[in-house]
């Protein structure tokens, strides 16, 4: 396919489809052991936060691991810095299969996978600049968030039903031998970049987490939208951890748990699909991240009372359905007011708030749940109050003004939602 003098290759899907296969596997062995928490408590003999914990190792290291990682991408390239990735994510993978029954060589597992993580999901707008045209980048990004999507919801929603078959110990080994598979298709196709570049010099995107950092804190809106992303995705994250805790106290089972989870995120990917389109179609962003947040508090709301197991369903949809849409339309929104910033500037400070908000988040409401029937509905109260502020907060924020021109926004910034 020739477009302006460039050629596009239709291998960039090949490797779209690679990259996004080893980003779907490092977040289903993230968040392995969220819908399982109870039965994992009696498997290893520990209590409640050490099994948390197998899941809020990913978001101590990304803290730390997330600027080298995205200085590796930048420095050495796809191939080399995704690979490392790739490889820890298939290494330890097996390993956590391989020792199963041993709590700690288990977290040892974990914190391998959780050192890969930034190295895979920092490197989709890199893909997205190497192969692929700038109207098609933003498609590419968001099917790079669609992959995290999807294997969060095979983790939430599959795992309860493979550890009654087949154990925790039988369940890890088939994640493990998923994970070298994905390593080695990774590694089997992927490229560093087409034999010629998919657009002109100067529409190849940049992704340069270390610039523009001051730029980004001269923005009251992204200071605004920072705090909101604190908030909302510190919810997402403490909630997906906790979510058999939240409704184990109200009588609801692991598969039950794991089905609220798994229609959370299918609610999140619809949501992601159909909302930052309707932001497109009507040059709008604020409006939708204002709906995106108080309809994601309602489900809260229904998810923290829900006695009825339809109830509970229906919450946990909503509450994926607004609360993951707000993602791309923020990244989007970010990237466009921060403008010359690099995206992966603005999206990575975003993700690095919601890493630290959701490790307070996580061990917040293990300290606040009741220590007699271990109910969480004291600590999913606070975190409606904050989704409240947080609804409050996008009330402040301001369009764009490269949303409300009518010429096409600036290279590497489409108006479409990521």
């Amino acid at each position: 396919m020739e477009q302006t003098g460039f050629k596009i290759y239709g291998y960039r899907w090949a490797m779209l489809v690679a990259f996004m296969f080893v980003v779907a596997v490092n977040q289903l062995l993230w968040i392995t052991f969220a819908s399982i928490t109870g039965t994992a408590v009696t498997f290893y003999g520990v209590s409640d936060l050490s099994i948390g914990l197998l899941s809020l190792v990913f978001m101590i290291v990304y803290i730390f691991v997330s600027i080298p990682a995205s200085w590796a991408i930048d420095t050495f390239g796809i191939r080399v810095a995704v690979g490392i990735g790739a490889a820890l994510t298939g290494i330890f993978g097996l390993m956590r299969g391989v020792f199963a029954p041993d709590y700690n060589l288990v977290l040892i597992a974990q914190i391998g996978i959780a050192i890969g993580q930034p190295f895979i999901l920092n490197a989709v707008t890199t893909i997205a600049a190497r192969w692929f045209p700038i109207q098609e980048r933003a498609t590419a990004a968001g099917l790079g968030s669609l992959a995290m999507y999807l294997g969060i919801l095979a983790g939430l929603a599959l795992t309860p039903y493979l550890v009654v078959q087949s154990g925790i110990a039988g369940t890890l080994v088939v994640y493990g031998i998923v994970s070298v598979v994905a390593a080695v298709v990774f590694f089997a196709l992927a490229r560093e970049r087409p034999p010629t570049p998919p657009c002109p010099p100067d529409q190849e995107a940049r992704s340069l987490v270390l610039d523009g950092l001051r730029q980004t804190f001269q923005q009251k809106s992204f200071v605004l939208l920072m705090l909101v992303f604190f908030v909302g995705l510190g919810v997402f994250n403490a909630v997906t951890t906790w979510i058999e805790e939240i409704v184990r106290p109200r009588g609801f089972s692991i598969t039950q748990a794991g089905d609220a989870g798994g229609l959370m995120i299918v609610g999140g990917i619809i949501g992601a699909l159909v909302i930052p389109a309707l932001s497109d179609h009507y040059r709008r962003r604020t409006p939708f991240l204002v709906l995106a947040v108080v309809g994601a508090t309602l489900s809260l709301v229904g998810l923290t009372f829900a006695t009825a197991y339809w109830l509970l369903l229906v919450s946990g949809f909503g509450l994926g359905l607004f609360l993951l849409s707000a993602g791309p339309i923020g990244f989007q929104y970010g990237a466009e007011i921060t403008y010359p910033t690099p995206e992966g500037t603005s999206n990575g400070l975003l993700l690095w708030m919601g890493q630290i908000s959701g490790i307070v988040f996580i061990l917040g409401m293990d300290g606040l749940k009741s220590p007699d029937t271990g109910s969480m509905t004291l600590p999913l109260m606070i975190l409606i109050g904050l989704m409240i502020l947080g609804a409050l907060l996008c009330l402040r924020l301001k369009e764009a003004r490269l949303l409300t021109t009518e010429t096409p926004g600036p290279q590497g910034i489409p108006a479409t939602g990521k």
